[in-house]
C-alpha cells in the first residue's frame, strides 16, 4: 500500500470513530473535540475525572491509533476539527508544533513536572502526562508448544526458531511500532537498525495497526510472541492470559502521551482548562493506575504485573531524532516490510 492510500483509508476509517462521553447534563455549555489515542478502555473514565471539575465542559472523544490520529490532524492543517490533543505520542505533537499547528501555553502546574515529560520552549507547545514502554508478551503455553526459548534480549528474536511465531504493530498506524523502530535505529545504529530488522522480517507472521494487538493476540494464543507495550502486557496478565512480560535489556523504547491545544480553537478558554488538568497531580495518579512512569514526579506506584526494573531499561531516547525523522523512517520501513500487514479496517 502507497503512503497516499494509507492515508486516505486511514483518515477514512477515523472519521467514523468519534463519539462523546464525559458530562451530559443539560448544563454543559462547551463541546471539547479532543483527539486522543490513549486506550480505548480508558475514555469514559478520563473523562469522568475531568468532569469532576469541569463538570459544564462535554469532551467529544476522536479515538485511533497513533499514527492514523497524527495522519489526520496533519491533513487537516489548513482546516482544523480537533480543539486539543490528550494523550497522543509527544513525537507526534513535535512534528505538529513543527508545522505550526500547536497553540504555545503554559498550563497551571506544568513547572512542577519532571523535566523531560515538558516542551523546553517558553511558552510550551506540549506537556507529557506517562510514558509507555515497548515490551515482548510471550504466551507460555504457545512457547512451550512450539519449543522456542524465552528471549531477553531484541536481538533474540531474530533466531531462525522464531520464524513465524512473532507479530508486531506497523509504524505507520501504531505510535508502539514507531518508537521501536526509531528506538532500534538509536541502540544498533542506522545501518545496523535496519539490517536487525530486516532479520526480524523474516521471523514475522503479520504487522497490526494497533500497538496493543501484538500482546492481546498473544494473550489469545493466536501467536507466540507479540511485541508490544509494557501497559497492554499488565493488563492482559492481570486478566489471566498465561503471557511474560520481557523488557529486553539493550533497553526498551519509549514514549510520552502528551496533551497540545491546537491553534485556531473556537473553544481556547475550554481547551486550556482540559490542558490545566492533563498536568494536575490528580491527572496523573489516574494515568499511574495504568502506567507505571508518569509525568508528576513522586506520584509513581508500582503497577500490578509491571517489570520492577522497567524505568533503568528505558532507552535515553533521542525525541527530536524521532520526530524530524518519521516521515524518512515510515516511508523506507513500508518499502521493506508493509507486505506482511494485516489488511486495514
Amino acid at each position: 500500500m502507497n503512503p497516499t492510500s494509507f492515508l486516505t483509508r486511514a483518515i477514512g476509517g477515523l472519521c467514523g470513530a468519534a463519539f462523546a462521553l464525559g458530562a451530559t447534563g443539560a448544563f454543559a455549555a462547551t463541546e471539547l473535540t479532543v483527539y486522543t489515542a490513549i486506550e480505548a478502555d480508558d475514555l469514559k473514565r478520563y473523562a469522568e475525572e475531568f468532569n469532576k471539575v469541569h463538570p459544564d465542559i462535554e469532551i467529544k472523544w476522536v479515538r485511533d491509533s497513533t499514527g492514523i490520529v497524527t495522519a489526520k490532524l496533519l491533513a487537516e492543517k489548513e482546516n482544523p476539527q480537533a480543539d486539543i490533543v490528550w494523550g497522543l505520542a509527544a513525537t507526534s505533537l513535535m512534528l505538529l508544533k513543527a508545522e505550526g499547528m500547536t497553540e504555545p501555553y503554559n498550563p497551571a502546574g506544568a513547572d512542577k513536572l519532571n523535566k523531560r515529560f515538558v516542551d523546553t520552549d517558553s511558552p510550551m507547545h506540549w506537556t507529557g502526562m506517562d510514558a509507555w514502554v515497548a515490551a515482548i508478551c510471550v504466551n507460555t503455553i504457545e512457547a512451550e508448544k512450539n519449543n522456542l526459548p524465552m528471549p531477553t534480549t531484541w536481538k533474540d528474536l531474530i533466531d531462525p526458531v522464531y520464524k513465524g511465531h512473532v507479530v508486531m504493530p506497523n509504524p505507520n498506524s501504531s505510535g508502539t511500532g514507531f518508537l521501536d523502530v526509531s528506538s532500534w535505529l538509536q541502540l544498533y545504529g542506522e545501518e545496523g537498525g535496519w539490517e536487525f530488522m530486516d532479520a526480524l522480517h523474516e521471523n514475522i507472521a503479520w504487522y497490526t495497526h494497533s500497538g496493543s494487538k501484538p500482546c492481546r493476540q498473544a494473550g489469545a494464543g493466536e501467536a507466540p510472541i507479540g511485541i508490544s507495550f509494557a501497559y497492554r502486557g499488565a493488563k492482559v496478565k492481570a486478566q489471566g492470559a498465561p503471557i511474560e512480560i520481557v523488557i529486553p535489556s539493550e533497553g526498551a523504547g519509549w514514549d510520552m502521551e502528551a496533551t497540545a491545544i491546537i491553534k485556531g480553537t473556537d473553544n481556547l478558554d475550554a481547551a486550556k482548562k482540559l490542558a490545566d488538568f492533563s498536568v494536575s497531580k490528580e491527572a496523573n495518579v489516574m494515568y499511574n493506575t495504568v502506567y507505571a512512569v508518569v509525568a508528576y514526579p513522586g506520584v509513581a506506584q508500582p503497577v500490578e504485573h509491571y517489570p520492577s526494573n522497567i524505568d533503568e531499561l528505558m532507552i535515553d531516547n533521542d525525541f527530536g531524532f524521532a520526530a524530524s525523522n518519521r516521515e524518512r523512517i515510515l516511508k523506507e520501513w513500508q518499502s521493506r516490510y508493509d507486505s506482511k500487514s494485516e489488511p486495514q479496517g
